[in-house]
Formats: C-alpha cells, sequence, structure tokens
C-alpha cells in the first residue's frame, strides 16, 4: 500500500488547513485510516482515525472539537480538516493505513502497517 499525504504549508494561528492522504495498491484489505503527527524532538503523536466501513472517527483531546477527519472511499481518499491551528500544531502530519481483518483504528503507531512520507504544517504568524 501506497500512502502519498498533500496539502501541508504555512498558516497563520487561528487559521485553517486541509491535508489528504491518497492511499493505492492493495487497499482491498484496508480497514482503517490514522492520522499522526511528529513536532521536532517529540514523539510521534495520534490525532485522529476512521474506519473506511461505516466511516467511524476517533479523535485525540488536542484534536477534539477543532479537527475533523473524513474518507472518500471511491478516490480512496482520507482528509484532516484542521480548524484554529496554534503554533503547537506545528509537526509533520503523517497518515497511516490499518489493515483488516483484526485491523484497528487506534492510537498507537503500531496498530499501523503503512505510512506516508509526511507533510509539513506550520503555524506561525
Amino acid at each position: 500500500v501506497l500512502l502519498v499525504e498533500s496539502g501541508g504549508g504555512q498558516v497563520q494561528p487561528g487559521g485553517s488547513l486541509e491535508v489528504s492522504c491518497a492511499a493505492s495498491g492493495r487497499t482491498a484489505s484496508s480497514y482503517a485510516m490514522g492520522w499522526f503527527r511528529q513536532a521536532p524532538k517529540k514523539e510521534r503523536e495520534f490525532v485522529a482515525a476512521i474506519t473506511w466501513i461505516g466511516g467511524a472517527t476517533y479523535y485525540a483531546d488536542v484534536a477534539q472539537g477543532r479537527f475533523t477527519v473524513s474518507r472518500d472511499n471511491a478516490k480512496n481518499t482520507v482528509y484532516l480538516l484542521m480548524h484554529n491551528l496554534q503554533p503547537e500544531d506545528t509537526a509533520i502530519y503523517y497518515c497511516a493505513h490499518s489493515s483488516g481483518p483484526g485491523g484497528v483504528a487506534g492510537p498507537r503507531p503500531g496498530d499501523y502497517d503503512f505510512w506516508g512520507q509526511g507533510t509539513q504544517v506550520t503555524v506561525s504568524s
């Protein structure tokens, strides 16, 4: 499975940005997609996840109420729409793929088996 993120960039505090992740390859067994982020000198942290079937969503506390994860099954693409961005949201954002059966849309990096290359999001005035 190949994952390609896009849509990162620089935004002012309080602004919005949407990043996307297109999946290709052996996606027939896909169960869920997750979004993680990693800031300099910090560990990779869970942001949100969504299942392909049913569209169940899961959010980290840091994302609840500000971020929305969605998917377009026909395009094999997931999105992360981020509102009210703050400097502490600056990080590389990664999408990740969880295979089924037995897949999970969990908060641990180990729950996912394929990763994208990441896209930089910078929040700065």
